[in-house]
């Protein structure tokens, strides 16, 4: 009797709109694979029909995806291919599958992507801010003081950051913006590759009074972009002054944010800047 070889799991990107953004080679697989690990069958299940695909499912999502690790390589085990896919675009990316990836490629399971549709890169690519270095920070916390704290871990970031957020925290997420990057050219991209696609461009406050002027800018999943901070010019010895000030005031057992609002009237720039600075220098020691 000749031994079955183990079965691949293939990371599936599915459309985030528009269902024409599926590849070939992705219709193909979920079309081949011996059954497909969805986030949420009833959703998925309008792709598939699309498709004229009936291949059997099975729900895995953020609530039961620990304990789907067991059966799902017993199914790879006994050689069957299987598909993973999230509601929509690529598994994993703030959607669920890492758990499963992690585990299955520490069993030696043969684990595949396939490449298509993400709304961060999809944002990037036409929002005209730089993509040469970008951070991606999934979404903001909910609650006003977590959202708060992030951002000022974020506020002396050079590079593009990008997080995701949802309709209801929207105008929330842009208030507290305002209040700590006022300055920055922020793009919100809504709806992407649907019907009401939208990108829009402006400081936060300019945004909040667009979506004031025009309720319907306010609904639908965004990916907001922010350009990075300026960087602060220093030379190298007045860098070294400035970290050893921070240390120094760390070590004193002052605090981030007395330590940054010190930082500020001694050294010039914004306090927010060396409250990142504070905690970075912080957290290596």
């Amino acid at each position: 009797m000749t031994h079955q070889p183990p079965g691949t799991l293939y990371v599936v990107a599915t459309p985030i709109g528009n269902l024409d953004d599926l590849s070939p080679r992705a219709a193909r697989i979920l079309a081949s694979v011996a059954r497909i690990a969805a986030e949420d069958t009833r959703h998925s299940g309008r792709l598939l029909a699309h498709l004229g695909v009936n291949t059997p499912m099975i729900s895995l999502h953020e609530h039961n995806e620990v304990q789907r690790v067991d059966s799902l390589d017993r199914y790879l085990v006994a050689g069957e291919d299987i598909a993973l896919i999230s509601d929509a675009g690529t598994p994993l990316i703030c959607d669920p599958g890492f758990v499963l990836v992690r585990e299955l490629r520490a069993r030696g399971r043969h684990v595949v992507p396939l490449p298509g549709p993400c709304a961060l890169i999809a944002a990037l690519s036409a929002a005209g801010l730089p993509t040469d270095r970008f951070t991606f920070g999934g979404f903001l916390p909910a609650k006003s003081s977590g959202r708060r704290q992030a951002l000022e871990r974020w506020v002396a970031r050079e590079e593009t950051l990008v997080f995701y957020e949802s309709p209801h925290r929207i105008l929330a997420t842009l208030e507290a913006l305002a209040e700590q990057m006022p300055e920055r050219s922020v793009v919100l991209a809504r709806e992407l590759t649907k019907t009401f696609e939208t990108f829009l461009q402006g400081t936060p406050a300019q945004l909040l009074e667009q979506m004031e002027q025009d309720a319907n800018q306010a609904r639908g999943e965004f990916v907001i972009v922010i350009a990075g901070a300026a960087p602060v010019e220093r030379g190298d010895e007045q860098s070294v002054e400035a970290d050893a000030l921070l240390a120094a005031l760390l070590a004193e057992g002052v605090g981030v944010k007395q330590g940054a609002a010190v930082a500020a009237r001694l050294m010039g720039g914004r306090k927010q800047q060396w409250y990142a600075r504070l905690q970075a220098i912080k957290g290596e020691h």
